[in-house]
């Protein structure tokens, strides 16, 4: 054979296969073209209808909305140097403060401690006055430097007269916070609380909010000292040191952060302690009563729980955004980025169609929506615990076993689309018990200091809620599980009982659960030790 003749034989077959394989090629190419444009256009179309069609309802999207405006620096609470340095120092409030108080708390025993934020540390579903001796215990070991991690302090010894013993020590022990509470204090005339936090809206989950946790710690400072004033007999300064407790909590109103809420709603609750103690041992005068209630009957947690939790809808939307555009890798939702499959992680977002993102937010708003559908009423001021139940229950295979995404994230994210939903949602649907056991105690709060104005008068409670309209209170909250009238009746003891139904939405006849806001069990009662 000629050898141009055999070189052409060689190299036609040759020719054939690259040709094929630039054909198959080529179609691949445009079946990956295909693919990304028709997933891109799916999840754009299918996300952008959901949200025209929540937007048309008046949903608010757009994290940016919520930012609070600006106030002018004299009307405004936080332009004071003693907040200003939480944001500059970025220290630790209870570290700046590094005296006796911040040494003895560690040392006093759980049942002696301030409570929970919803009072669950109340053993019993009961309220028990502050263990004042236990504090002097602790303020003593810690004056003559005999302090230990293991030690603790509790007396279980509260009675008036040796509360009123402890009360001066324990006072002089917190001599050290006047300068930065009289600060606090000036202030709290300022019609409007703007902390200069940074709302950096490339990371909204990273905005830093040091002053939460200083405005949680100065509080329990705060309840310890009113609860020391009231056995002192000191029921002005008690007084005022509540109402700076709760201008404190709600100076994070406006913010539109989800954490910002809860610890306001914890700090509500640290503040009613002295409350309860003051008028256990009937030492608030009517004036004093009628001021606390007052405060206490403007509190709406219902409706005020609304703007965090949209804020808290945008946020996740604005995340999808960021993904989509490559701000930050997807190991920020799945895995720690120093674990093993991060990596693959990350390769997977990066070649993923931007329609999954559409589709994650989708998925994230839509899940949001139905965790909270029929949860709550804020125009009714009302909390639906069955219903909570029975969404939580409808979406449990959406958000059972979260510890699954690390192990098959593949499917979670090329298949169901709700990563978001998942790692973002699960923890949201306890919110409105939050909102629930807050409103209730302050509701409940609001009676009490009625009644107790009642009794002044009349020297005892009355017989029924109903007579102490208008005289008393002006109008009577109803409870925001049942929608109905608080329950009450007198104790043979000459006090009182008055609950809600509770999350059980069942009256036990003012028997508590195991803790003062039981999620199970149990009324939720306002009522006073015997004596």
């Amino acid at each position: 054979m000629n050898p141009k003749d055999k070189n052409q034989a060689v190299v036609q077959p040759r020719i054939r296969v690259a040709r094929r394989l630039l054909i198959l090629l080529a179609w691949l190419a445009t079946l990956t073209v295909l693919f990304y444009a028709e997933e891109d256009w799916r999840g754009w179309h299918s996300w952008n209808q959901y949200r025209q069609q929540l937007e048309a309802s008046g949903a608010q999207l757009d994290l940016a909305a919520f930012t609070p405006q600006p106030v002018p620096e004299g009307q405004n609470f936080a332009a004071i140097p003693v907040i200003e340095s939480w944001f500059t120092q970025r220290t630790n409030f209870a570290k700046k403060w590094a005296d006796h108080y911040s040494l003895a708390s560690t040392m006093i025993g759980s049942e002696t401690n301030p409570p929970a934020p919803e009072g669950n540390s109340h053993q019993g579903g009961k309220r028990y006055f502050l263990d004042l001796v236990a504090w002097q215990m602790a303020f003593a070991a810690v004056q003559s430097d005999q302090t230990n991690s293991n030690q603790t302090f509790s007396s279980g010894t509260i009675d008036p007269t040796s509360r009123a013993i402890a009360a001066p020590v324990v006072l002089a022990e917190l001599v050290s916070s006047e300068t930065e509470l009289d600060q606090l204090r000036a202030a709290s005339d300022r019609p409007y609380a703007r902390y200069p936090v940074v709302y950096d809206l490339d990371n909204p989950w990273g905005i830093l909010l040091p002053h939460l946790g200083n405005i949680k710690r100065t509080v329990q400072r705060l309840q310890l000292r009113a609860c020391a004033e009231l056995a002192a007999g000191r029921t002005d300064d008690a007084l005022a040191d509540v109402k700076l407790m709760l201008y404190l909590a709600d100076s994070a109103k406006t913010e539109p952060f989800l954490i910002s809420y809860l610890v306001r709603l914890a700090c509500v609750h640290i503040a009613l302690q002295p409350v309860w103690e003051g008028l256990a041992e009937h030492a608030w005068s009517d004036a004093q009563l009628q001021e606390l209630q007052v405060w206490f009957q403007q509190y709406d947690f219902v409706a005020d729980m609304k703007r965090p939790l949209d804020s808290e809808r945008a946020a996740g939307i604005l995340t999808g955004d960021l993904l989509a555009r490559g701000k930050y890798n997807l190991d920020i939702l799945t895995t720690d980025p120093k674990q093993s499959g991060s990596a693959s992680v990350n390769l997977l977002g990066w070649i993923a169609p931007r329609g999954w993102y559409h589709l994650e937010q989708l998925n994230d708003v839509r899940l949001f929506q139905l965790q909270f559908e029929g949860a709550f009423d804020s125009g009714q001021k009302r909390v639906f615990p069955r219903q909570i139940a029975s969404n939580v229950k409808a979406l449990a295979p959406a958000f059972a076993n979260n510890h699954w995404i690390t192990r098959n994230w593949v499917t979670v994210i090329c298949i169901r689309h709700q990563l978001m939903a998942r790692v973002l949602l699960p923890a949201l649907y306890k919110i409105p018990l939050r909102a629930a056991a807050a409103q209730t105690a302050v509701d409940e709060a609001a009676i009490a200091c009625a009644l107790e104005r009642y009794r002044l008068a009349n020297e005892q409670y009355p017989d029924t809620l109903a007579v102490l309209v208008p005289r008393s209170i002006s109008q009577l909250p109803d409870d925001v599980i049942s929608g109905e009238p608080y329950k009450y009746h007198r104790t043979a003891d000459g006090q009182f009982a008055l609950y809600s139904v509770g999350w059980n939405e069942t009256d036990d006849g003012g028997v508590p659960g195991k803790t003062l806001f039981d999620e199970k069990d149990g009324d939720w009662v306002w009522q006073y030790p015997l004596k």
